[in-house]
C-alpha cells in the first residue's frame, strides 16, 4: 500500500499562532512568549487599565525567564508562530526583529539591528553577531557564527558562517 505523504508549507508571511498554543500549563517557552505577547497587548492598549496590566504581566515573564533560562526582552519584536523546543540559553535583543514562525533552538544568542526573515530555523548554539539579515526559509546550522547577510532560502553554516545551499522558497 501506497501513503501519501503531504507536507505543508510554512508560510514566510502569515503568522501561524497554532504553534504558540499551550496544550499543558507546563511549557515553559511557550509561557514566556504569551507573558510577552500579555505585556505588549496591555501596553498598547494604553490607558491606566493597560498601565497597570502591562507591569503585572511583569511578574510571569519573570517567572517564565528563569525557568526557561532565556533572555527574551519585553519588548522585543517578535513575529507570531515562534517555537522555542529548547528555550535554554537563548539572547535576544530587544533591537533584534525576528519573523513569523520561525524556530530556535538553545543557546542561541541575537545581537541587535539583525532582521531575522518569516520562517527561519536557527539551529543550536548559533550567534548572529553583526547587524545582518536573514532572508525568508534561510536555515542557520548549529554552533554557526553569522556575520554577513544569508539570502533567502540559504542554508549558513560554520565559523564564520558560509552559505552551503542556496534554494527557491516553496510558495
Amino acid at each position: 500500500m501506497v501513503e501519501s505523504i503531504t507536507t505543508s508549507v510554512v508560510s514566510a508571511t502569515e503568522a501561524d499562532w497554532s504553534r504558540e498554543k499551550l496544550s499543558r500549563w507546563w511549557e515553559p517557552s511557550r509561557q514566556l512568549l504569551k507573558s510577552i505577547r500579555n505585556y505588549q497587548k496591555w501596553q498598547q492598549r494604553g490607558g491606566i487599565l493597560g498601565y497597570f496590566l502591562s507591569r503585572f504581566n511583569i511578574i510571569p515573564h519573570l517567572f517564565w525567564t528563569i525557568v526557561a533560562g532565556t533572555d527574551i526582552p519585553l519588548n522585543c519584536q517578535i513575529g507570531g508562530g515562534l517555537v522555542m523546543l529548547h528555550p535554554n540559553g537563548i539572547v535576544i535583543h530587544p533591537e533584534a526583529s525576528i519573523g513569523p514562525n520561525c524556530m530556535i533552538f538553545q543557546q542561541v544568542t541575537i545581537v541587535a539591528h539583525v532582521k531575522i526573515g518569516g520562517h527561519v530555523d536557527i539551529g543550536a548554539g548559533a550567534k548572529i553577531i553583526r547587524s545582518v539579515t536573514i532572508g525568508d526559509h534561510a536555515l542557520i546550522g548549529a554552533n554557526a557564527v553569522v556575520i554577513c547577510d544569508v539570502p533567502p532560502g540559504a542554508t549558513a553554516v560554520g565559523i564564520p558562517a558560509k552559505i552551503i545551499e542556496k534554494k527557491t522558497p516553496k510558495v
